[in-house]
C-alpha cells in the first residue's frame, strides 16, 4: 500500500479518455434513447442519485456528471429510480467503469423524517415536491440494487450521506450506533466532502485498467481491508489525546515540555494537543487506531472520544489516516482531499450546465431547482465549526474562492441565457455569505492547526477578515447592464460582518429585500458554549450596525434571527429566557425545530454520549444537558412559539412547575394569559401541516429546517421559498 499523497493534480489536467470526441452532450442522458442520439453504444460512468436531475452547478450530481464529461467519459444519469427491482438500474446497460451513488444533496433520512420522526409531506428535489421517491438509507438500498443489477462492476458511493456516515456514527431515526455506510452498502469505494479530484483520479485510474482494490492512495476516500499493512505505524487514539493550551497555536505535535513552555500563565479555554509518537518523516505512514465500531456501539464515552479525534484529523495540512475495525474488517479514511485551487474552482462552475432541469420533467415544478436558477455560488467550506452543522465536515474548513472574473461570467450567462431571468439575482453567495476570500494569514499556522473553529470563542487573531474583496465584488455584480438587483440569500456570519463595519453598511444598502434572516440560535451560554456560537452581545453589535445603515438609506428593514429548540447544554431555563427576550423584542417565531442530531455532527456525540467532545472525552470528563424525551422537546418548541394558544396550556402547566406563576398573566412582563381561547389547545402534537418548503438551513446543510422568528412590528413580509437550497451539502 502506497502512501497518500500530498501534491495534488490539477483536475482538469489528466488526459482526456478517448470518449471525449463524442463532445458534451446537451443533457447527460437518462434514457438508451438519448444515449443512441449521441452515439453512445454504453456509458463509462453511470451516476445513481436520490435528487431529480437539474443540470444546474448547485446540484452535485451535475457538478460530478459534468466534470468526468470534462475528462471525456461519458456519463449517464439514473435520477430517482424505483428501487423495489432491479430493472431501474439496468435502464442505461452496464457501465464500462463504476457506478457512482448518492443519495443526492440530503442526507436521505434528513430528507424523509422530521425532527420527531415523522415522515415529511414533501420533498424538495422531487418534480412537484412530490414525498416518498427516495428510500431510507438511499446510498444502502441504491448500492445493493446496482449490485444485483451488475455484480462485477465497482460502486463508488459519495454525497452528503456516504460522506457523514464514513465512520461508525449515532443514527437518531434508530437510536444506535451503525456500522460505516462503506460496510452496509457493500461499496468498493468511499468519496467524502467535495470528492472532485477523488472522483477524476479514481476514473483515470479505473479507465487504465486499475483493478479498483488496488486504489487505496488518493485522498477523501475511504475503504474496506483486512489489516494494517506492515510497514505502517499504528497509534492508539486513546494515547495521544492531550488537553494543553488555546494559544499560542505553535506546533501540535510538540512534546509536552515545549506545550508547557507555550502554555498561558492562566488556564482559559483548551484546545486539543498531541504527543509526538512518531518522527515527522514518518508521519505519512503513520495511521490512528480509533475504537472499533463494537466498542463504540456499546460505550457512549468512547463514541465520543472517536468523534473528538474525528474532527481534530480533519485538517488536509496535518491530518493522518484513520482505521476502524468492523468486525473482521477495517475501515481505512485516509486524510482529507486538498481543496480546490482557484483556477480549478472557476473551471469546474463554469463547465456547459444547461441551468435547467431535464425535459424529461416536462413542467413539473422542482422546488429547490426553482429557489436556487438564479444564484451563483461564489465560495466553498466553513470555518465557523458549529457543532450542529455538517458543512465543515463536509466542505471543510478552508475557504475555496472562485475569481470575481468568473463570478461575472456566470451572472452575464445567467443575465443573457437562463430563461425566465428577470434582471434579479437571488444569491451571490455558499454556505455562508460572508467567507469569501477570508483565510489564515499564514500557510504555516493554518497547515498545523487543529482548531475546531477559527471565530470561537472569538475571531482568531491570525484570521484576515477584510471583507474588501466581497464589497468589490458586490459593487461590480451590481452594475452590469440588464442586472437590477443583487441580493444575498446565504447566511450571513454576523461575528465576522461585525468585523467590518463597511460590509455590513454595503449589505444593508444594496442587498437586503426587506429582511434578512442570521443565526443566533441561543442567547443562554449554556447552549451557545455547546453550539461554538457567539453571545448576544454581538448580535446586538451587529444590528445596532444593520439599524443604522437601513436608516442612512432610508430603508425600513428587519433582521429575522432563528433558533434552535432543545440543543445539548440547554436546559428548561434557558429556553424559559429565550420566550422572554423573544417577546420582549417584539419576535414571533412562525418555523420552530427542534435540534436533529445529523450523523457525524460534534453535538451529535453529546446527544449520544451526554459528554462534552470539544474537550478531552474521560469518564470523569465534563457532562452536557441532553434535552431528550418528547415532552421535554415539546416544551423546548412551545416556549419559541409562546404567542401560539395551542401551546399556553403546555406553558402554563410547566411554568407551574418551574415556580413561575408570576410570567401567567396578560402584563406586558408575562409569557401567557391565564384564558384559553375557544377551540384551541386541542390539537395533537404534530397536527400542524409541515411547511411545502426545506428551509435554507435544511438545503445547505442536511438538517432540518432551523426556527424564524418575524418581527411583529415589522410589516408583514410576502412568504418567500428560502435560497440556495442545495450548494453546501454537495451530492459528491
Amino acid at each position: 500500500m502506497q502512501a497518500v499523497a500530498t501534491s495534488p493534480k490539477d483536475i482538469f489536467s489528466h488526459r482526456k479518455y478517448w470518449a471525449a470526441r463524442f463532445g458534451t452532450a446537451p443533457f447527460l442522458p437518462m434514457s438508451r434513447a438519448e444515449m443512441d442520439q449521441l452515439g453512445w453504444d454504453e456509458c463509462d460512468i453511470i451516476l445513481v442519485t436520490g435528487d431529480a436531475y437539474v443540470d444546474h452547478p448547485s446540484f452535485g450530481m451535475a457538478i460530478v456528471g459534468r466534470l468526468l464529461e470534462a475528462q471525456g467519459f461519458r456519463v449517464g444519469i439514473i435520477a430517482q429510480p424505483d428501487w423495489h427491482s432491479v430493472d431501474a438500474f439496468r435502464a442505461l446497460g452496464r457501465p464500462k467503469l463504476f457506478f457512482g451513488v448518492t443519495a443526492g444533496n440530503m442526507d436521505s433520512m434528513v430528507n424523509r423524517y422530521t425532527a420527531d420522526r415523522r415522515l415529511r409531506s414533501d420533498d424538495a428535489y422531487t418534480p412537484n415536491a412530490e414525498p416518498a421517491k427516495r428510500p431510507d438509507r438511499s446510498v444502502i438500498v441504491y448500492s445493493q440494487r446496482a449490485r444485483e443489477a451488475y455484480s462485477d462492476v465497482p460502486i463508488v458511493i459519495g454525497g452528503i450521506e456516504a460522506s457523514l456516515r464514513r465512520i461508525a456514527h449515532f443514527d437518531y431515526w434508530s437510536e444506535k450506533v451503525r456500522r460505516s455506510v462503506l460496510i452496509d452498502a457493500k461499496a468498493d469505494i468511499l468519496v467524502y466532502g467535495n470528492a472532485e479530484r477523488a472522483i477524476v483520479d479514481i476514473a483515470h485510474r479505473l479507465a487504465a485498467r486499475a483493478t479498483v482494490d488496488s486504489i487505496t492512495d488518493i485522498r477523501g476516500t475511504a475503504y474496506v481491508r483486512a489489516a494494517t499493512p506492515a510497514d505502517w505505524i499504528e497509534i492508539d487514539s486513546t494515547r495521544i489525546d492531550m488537553p494543553g493550551p488555546l494559544n499560542p497555536p505553535v506546533d501540535p505535535y510538540a512534546m509536552e515540555a515545549d506545550m508547557a513552555k507555550n502554555a498561558p500563565a492562566s488556564g482559559g479555554a483548551q484546545v486539543v494537543r498531541f504527543i509526538r509518537e512518531v518522527k515527522n518523516a514518518d508521519r505519512a505512514r503513520s495511521v490512528i487506531r480509533m475504537p472499533s465500531y463494537d466498542t463504540v456501539a456499546q460505550d457512549p464515552v468512547l463514541y465520543a472520544h472517536a468523534s473528538r479525534i474525528l474532527h481534530v484529523e480533519a485538517n488536509p495540512g496535518n491530518a493522518r489516516a484513520l482505521v476502524q475495525r468492523h468486525g473482521d474488517r477495517e475501515v481505512w479514511i485516509n486524510p482529507p482531499p486538498i481543496p480546490l485551487t482557484m483556477k480549478e474552482m472557476d473551471a469546474l462552475y463554469e463547465l456547459p450546465y444547461a441551468r435547467v432541469q431535464h425535459p424529461t420533467y416536462g413542467k413539473a415544478k422542482i422546488p429547490a431547482y426553482e429557489m436556487i436558477r438564479f444564484s451563483v455560488t461564489i465560495q466553498r467550506g466553513c470555518f465557523g465549526g458549529c457543532t450542529f452543522c455538517s458543512i465543515t465536515e463536509h466542505e471543510g474548513r478552508i475557504i475555496q474562492n472562485r475569481s470575481e472574473d468568473s463570478i461575472i461570467r456566470e451572472i452575464e450567462h445567467i443575465r443573457d441565457d437562463a430563461p425566465g431571468f428577470t434582471g434579479v439575482i437571488s444569491d451571490l453567495g455558499g454556505p455562508t455569505a460572508n467567507m469569501y476570500r477570508l483565510a489564515c494569514k499564514s500557510k504555516e499556522i493554518e497547515s498545523a492547526c487543529r482548531l475546531p473553529s477559527c471565530v470561537y470563542p472569538g475571531v482568531c487573531s491570525n484570521l484576515n477578515t477584510d471583507h474588501a474583496p466581497l464589497i468589490g465584488l458586490y459593487r461590480r455584480a451590481r452594475a452590469l447592464p440588464g442586472i437590477k438587483k443583487i441580493l444575498i440569500g446565504s447566511g450571513v456570519r454576523y461575528d465576522l460582518a461585525v468585523e467590518s463595519p463597511e460590509y455590513v453598511k454595503e449589505l444593508a444598502q444594496h442587498h437586503v429585500g426587506g429582511y434578512l434572516k442570521i443565526a443566533p440560535e441561543a442567547i443562554g451560554e449554556g447552549p451557545l458554549s455547546k453550539m461554538m456560537k457567539p453571545g448576544v452581545g454581538t448580535y446586538y453589535k451587529f444590528k445596532e450596525l444593520f439599524d443604522k445603515y437601513s436608516k442612512e438609506a432610508g430603508k425600513e428593514q428587519y433582521l429575522i434571527p432563528y433558533f434552535i429548540a432543545a440543543h445539548p447544554g440547554t436546559t428548561d431555563q434557558d429556553m424559559l429566557e429565550l420566550a422572554l427576550w423573544l417577546k420582549q423584542n417584539g419576535f414571533r417565531a412562525d418555523q420552530v425545530q427542534a435540534f436533529l442530531p445529523s450523523p457525524m455532527a460534534t453535538a451529535t456525540a453529546m446527544y449520544h454520549s451526554g459528554k462534552n467532545p470539544l474537550r478531552k472525552v474521560t469518564r470523569d470528563s465534563e457532562e452536557v444537558i441532553i434535552p431528550k424525551g418528547l415532552r421535554v422537546r415539546r416544551l423546548h418548541k412551545a416556549l419559541l412559539r409562546y404567542h401560539d394558544a395551542e401551546n399556553w396550556p403546555l406553558l402554563r402547566d410547566a411554568l407551574r412547575r418551574m415556580g413561575r406563576r408570576d410570567l401567567i398573566g396578560s402584563g406586558k412582563h408575562q409569557l401567557v394569559p391565564t384564558f384559553q381561547p375557544a377551540g384551541t389547545g386541542l390539537k395533537p402534537e404534530g397536527a400542524r401541516k409541515p411547511s411545502k418548503y426545506q428551509s435554507f438551513r435544511t438545503q445547505h446543510t442536511g438538517l432540518p429546517p432551523a426556527p424564524v422568528a418575524h418581527d411583529r412590528k415589522a410589516p408583514a413580509a410576502k412568504a418567500k421559498p428560502a435560497k440556495r437550497p442545495a450548494r453546501a451539502a454537495k451530492s459528491r
